[in-house]
């Protein structure tokens, strides 16, 4: 497998080790999306066209966002004629990926440092969000998601350190869309299966075994790493 499956492979994980965190950080956008679809619309089918929107929107914003962090990253790599700079990013990110793990194993919360200073940016992108509602049809949905898609989140800052650390727009981009991809749960979450998925996400068991394999899979990075410098 290579180097580029992996980073995949790991953004994926990270996304489906994510979801248990959604849960805590989205709880308040689950709220104020099944408040803002038409009482009309409330039946399972028109509800699922509103939540698809909506993760589609969501997913967008870490796409976006991870082409931008690759693609100037790796710009700035270009211009300086070295990779030392992009090979330091990798090793960050191989650092952030293991601290995701460490987090979700209850071992150390250093990622959240991460989120609360986020939170104050938070504040000048929320009244976007505001402006799409109410939500008359699943369409209006799509813009509402993509706002949502930059709530400060730890997991997204660290999946967007190691998008930077990927080689190009196109890659940082392919990074970000694996782990949206993998907090896809949370839709479902939103779909009215909240209580069962809470209590399989939530079990310790699992968790356990995501912090291992993201740890192993900084780890992995952290080699790699290294022997470029």
């Amino acid at each position: 497998m290579t180097g580029a499956n992996l980073d995949l492979l790991g953004a994926l994980l990270m996304g489906l080790a994510a979801s248990s965190h959604c849960f805590a950080m989205c709880g308040g956008v689950s709220a104020a999306l099944s408040m803002a679809i038409p009482a009309h619309h409330q039946r399972f089918t028109p509800r699922l066209a509103y939540l698809l929107c909506y993760n589609a929107g969501r997913i967008a914003s870490y796409v976006l966002a991870g082409a931008l962090a690759g693609g100037l990253l790796a710009s700035l790599a270009e211009l300086g004629q070295s990779r030392h700079a992009l090979v330091g990013l990798q090793l960050v990110a191989a650092l952030m990926m293991m601290a995701v793990g460490l987090y979700l194993a209850g071992w150390w919360q250093g990622v959240l440092a991460i989120e609360r200073l986020g939170a104050r940016l938070w504040p000048l992108i929320r009244p976007l969000a505001n402006r799409c509602l109410p939500l008359r049809t699943p369409l209006a949905a799509l813009p509402f998601g993509m706002v949502w898609g930059w709530l400060p989140c730890g997991m997204v800052y660290s999946m967007l350190t190691w998008s930077a650390a990927a080689g190009s727009a196109g890659q940082g981009a392919l990074v970000m869309l694996s782990f949206g991809i993998g907090t896809l749960p949370t839709l479902f979450a939103l779909g009215g299966l909240a209580d069962r998925l809470r209590y399989w996400l939530a079990l310790r068991s699992l968790r356990l075994g995501s912090a291992i394999l993201l740890i192993l899979f900084g780890l992995h990075a952290l080699w790699v790493g290294i022997r470029l410098l």
